[in-house]
């Protein structure tokens, strides 16, 4: 039988692991209005997104090909941020036994 250890518990729904600033870091990941997508010289596309304590600073992620592949990496980066959101609530009970 192998056997996990891990340093915190979610029996008392700890997220210990993850600070609040993290959190609030991928809560603004998640908000389409905080990426764009520039063109670069070269003809490719780059997202972007907007830093959290900026109104003007954008940090440069991802260049792609075409516009659509562009937009379609921010929304992956988006479901990404929203998973982690998801799983820092603690765990997901998908079956108990009697």
């Amino acid at each position: 039988m192998t056997y996990y250890y891990k340093t915190y518990s979610w029996s008392n729904n700890s997220n210990s692991g993850i600070t609040k600033e993290t959190i609030d870091l991928w809560k603004h990941f998640v908000e389409k209005k905080n990426w764009r997508i520039v063109q670069l010289p070269n003809g490719f596309y780059q997202t972007e997104y907007l830093e959290q304590e900026s109104e003007d600073t954008w940090t440069p992620v991802t260049r792609r090909e075409t516009i659509e592949s562009a937009e379609a990496a921010i929304d992956g980066s988006i479901e990404h941020y929203n998973k982690k959101l998801e799983f820092a609530k603690g765990p997901k009970v998908v079956k108990t036994f009697k």
